[in-house]
């Protein structure tokens, strides 16, 4: 009996992944027919939703993707209805991970609704890791306004966790997305806050904030290239490494460098500099 359930099951998801072809006389594969052939190989309802999760990574190895997430997103929020959303969160990061090469837009949504399914059954570490990539990537689209939104609520779940050092390294990602978005007094704001994390004042994190600011004000443009290419920031998550590097002080041609000293005046200075000839010294003639 079990031995032909078994051969059932095959049977039935072998018509499941011929739904999923397309022919010359087949233009669109069957989702709906698929799923309903990998439900009938279990459980109705439980393997109804894996059934859509694995047509999903079917349509992923015939190199379908769009479709393959359309199947694992609709997988997701039957994990969330059936009482399973930590398998839903799981679910939508790994959809997450296999759009992020093509569609770093859709990975962002991805991760965003995997933090939230998360948040929702307060299992905030988790939520925390995802808005994180989440907050990459809308970097690295420039979308800042958005990360910075995003960077401050994964700042307020890892506090509430008490993990206060990744707090420290979300205030320095913050100060660099709010000086290229040009908004000093955000990032002022963002150190200012972080003196009451545990730890921070006189970390060495906090310190070089507080010099990066300082030379950011005062346009002092190599003060601030010490602080972005020091090991602090050069080794940080790669898409906040780039804004670090490619941070310029305002003004003019990128800011200004510090001015070298003066020589002092005497004979140790040398002859002043020859006065260049005037061709028309006296006059014309």
């Amino acid at each position: 009996m079990a031995a032909q359930k078994i051969n059932e099951a095959h049977d039935h998801i072998a018509k499941a992944e011929k739904c999923l072809k397309t022919s010359m006389t087949k233009w669109k594969p069957d989702y709906d027919g698929a799923a309903s052939e990998m439900a009938k190989a279990g459980d109705e309802y439980r393997c109804k939703v894996t059934a859509y999760e694995q047509a999903g990574m079917m349509l992923k190895d015939m190199k379908k993707m769009p479709e393959a997430i359309q199947l694992i997103e609709k997988a997701s929020i039957m994990y969330v209805e059936n009482g399973t959303s930590g398998t839903a969160g799981i679910a939508l990061d790994r959809a997450g991970k296999l759009i992020e090469p093509i569609d770093l837009e859709k990975a962002v949504d991805l991760y965003q609704k995997a933090a939230s399914v998360f948040e929702n059954e307060d299992r905030l570490r988790e939520a925390a890791e995802l808005l994180g990539k989440a907050s990459r990537l809308l970097v690295r689209l420039r979308r800042l306004d958005e990360a910075a939104v995003s960077l401050q609520k994964e700042k307020n779940m890892y506090k509430e966790i008490e993990n206060y050092p990744t707090c420290f390294k979300k205030t320095i990602a913050q100060v660099l997305v709010h000086l290229h978005r040009g908004d000093f007094v955000a990032a002022d704001k963002c150190v200012r806050e972080s003196y009451s994390l545990p730890g921070f004042s006189g970390s060495e994190d906090c310190v070089s904030m507080e010099t990066l600011l300082a030379a950011f004000d005062e346009q002092d443009e190599d003060g601030v290239s010490r602080v972005c290419n020091s090991p602090l920031l050069k080794y940080m998550d790669n898409d906040y490494a780039k804004l670090a590097i490619s941070l310029k002080v305002p003004g003019g041609g990128g800011g200004k460098k510090k001015k070298p000293p003066v020589a002092p005046q005497g004979d140790s200075a040398g002859p002043p500099p020859a006065e260049e000839d005037d061709d028309y010294e006296g006059g014309l003639c």
